[in-house]
């Protein structure tokens, strides 16, 4: 399948990759979900390592949803290479497949993705947290999408 996403990453501030992230995967990997935070495990796409890092999956319309606010990230990448990953909480592990989103599909999944997640996630979209579905049209390309099987 063809993917139509730019090449785009926002790349987290240092406290946030160094310390904040970091905090919040020690507060899932012992059992705390943060607003329902996950640790998502992807197997390097270039190593065949096993990576892991922080998402917020999200129920949207009946389907569970991974969105890249920080755009084309490691993980995303991974994801694509390999579709295959695990989401952890605590002790509970879940494997899981993803397929990607069209592009044309993305914009209702974001404005969900925004209304749940604004406060921690709006500045990595690059976005006011009222952004409207049309003008997240605009700019869906530059944000991963991925259903979770």
């Amino acid at each position: 399948m063809t993917v139509e996403t730019a090449q785009h990453y926002k790349r987290p501030p240092f406290l946030v990759g160094r310390v904040a992230n970091p905090v919040l995967m020690l507060l899932i990997r012992l059992g705390m979900s943060p607003r329902g935070a996950h640790v998502l495990w992807t197997r390097g796409r270039k190593s065949g390592e096993w990576r892991k890092t922080p998402v917020n999956p999200m129920d949207y319309q009946g389907a569970r949803y991974l969105v890249a606010p920080r755009g084309d990230t490691h993980w995303a990448r991974n994801m694509l290479a390999d579709p295959h990953g695990v989401l952890q909480v605590g002790k509970r592990s879940t494997d899981i497949a993803v397929e990607v989103v069209p592009v044309e599909e993305r914009a209702p999944i974001l404005r969900a993705y925004l209304d749940r997640w604004s406060a921690e996630t709006a500045s990595h979209f690059g976005v006011n947290k009222d952004i409207s579905v049309d003008e997240l049209r605009e700019i869906a390309h530059l944000h991963p999408v991925f259903r979770i099987q």
